[in-house]
């Protein structure tokens, strides 16, 4: 069998099983012998073809793939794994949106309740000391450069500039809990312990963050500058943010906590836009299917009902990051079980 064959057939009984194995062995034999034949017959200026190319070549040349096995056929449809007719080696479910199978996300991501998204506020967590104060200041040079070099800050705001911003910061945002997670995971590879459960809540922040993204971009076609100005942001800040964490992960925690707070800010902003200003079409535009399907919205959730669960989901990460900020990077993740005391004690610092 070919080595990149990646879907096992199901095999039910004794007999089955019995007939693969002789068939593999005979396949394998065959294989074999041919490479044989093939290396012998060949002229000495091959070799050295084969040897630049790799192994893949012979493979190509030689693998045998059964379409059928037993009375199971395996389908090779080459379609995403969302949409395969095939089982997922994990039993994982599947759900059904109109007449179509997919695979339920497996991150896990809240769904927020109406009192839980009606009730966010915008919120500021005192600062104690030389770092907190260094992360606050950060912050603010990060939003007052990018509302000045954007245009933001002047002239009407519009559907354009919002989602502009929206989009170019959802990149930046989706970067900390990648970075962070990854640094974690290899240092709980290097030091062959426990994470003591960050790793996987940093994680489904990157994702979430990743997914506000993918929501935003189907209502703007980004053009090649705008492209080239997500590349060269990215590439500055994951590696500043990278050296930064291993210096100083309360640091990072602490600057995230604050930059979300400006997020909180913002949507809070578009918000008030929608219900009085000059986004009042939101109220009852359409939001993407992509975000229904992910914050299981009602069918006919509109765009004022995105921006509750987005600025929700910014509330969280808020929280989160000023909760990790205050922890030593040996103490256990309060929200692995839901709120403790000791996230309660950290947030109890931010003030309306």
């Amino acid at each position: 069998l070919s080595p990149f064959h990646n879907q096992s057939p199901l095999l039910s009984t004794e007999r089955e099983r019995e007939r693969a194995y002789l068939q593999t062995y005979t396949t394998s034999n065959m294989l074999a012998r041919s490479i044989a034949r093939s290396i012998a017959r060949a002229p000495a200026s091959s070799y050295a073809a084969v040897a630049f190319q790799g192994p893949s070549v012979l493979f190509r040349s030689f693998s045998i793939t059964p379409r059928n096995m037993g009375d199971e056929k395996i389908v090779h449809d080459m379609v995403h794994f969302k949409t395969s007719t095939n089982k997922h080696p994990l039993g994982v479910s599947k759900t059904v949106v109109g007449d179509k199978p997919i695979w339920e996300n497996p991150m896990h991501h809240s769904v927020w309740t109406d009192e839980e998204v009606n009730g966010v506020r915008k919120t500021h967590r005192p600062m104690e000391d030389f770092v907190d104060r260094l992360a606050f200041s950060g912050v603010k040079l990060c939003r007052w450069s990018f509302d000045t070099f954007s245009g933001f800050r002047f002239g009407e705001l519009t559907e354009s500039k919002v989602i502009s911003r929206i989009c170019f910061l959802e990149t930046v945002a989706a970067v900390p809990g990648m970075t962070a997670g990854m640094l974690r995971h290899l240092r709980s590879l290097r030091r062959m312990d426990r994470d003591h459960g960050w790793i996987h809540t940093l994680l489904e922040e990157a994702e979430n963050e990743r997914m506000h993204l993918l929501t935003f971009v189907k209502l703007k076609k980004p053009s090649y500058a705008f492209r080239t100005a997500v590349v060269a942001t990215q590439g500055i800040f994951m590696n500043l943010f990278f050296v930064a964490y291993i210096a100083s992960p309360r640091f990072c925690h602490r600057f995230v906590g604050y930059l979300e707070e400006e997020a909180v800010k913002t949507y809070t902003d578009i918000i008030h836009e929608i219900d009085n200003g000059k986004l009042k079409h939101w109220q009852t535009q359409p939001a993407p299917q992509i975000a229904i399907d992910y914050w299981h919205l009602r069918p006919d959730a509109s765009m004022r009902d995105l921006m509750l669960a987005v600025r929700m989901d910014e509330a969280n990460h808020r929280d989160v990051n000023h909760t990790f900020a205050s922890l030593r990077r040996d103490q256990t993740n309060p929200y692995v079980e839901g709120h403790s005391p000791a996230a309660t004690q950290s947030i109890s610092g931010n003030k309306q």
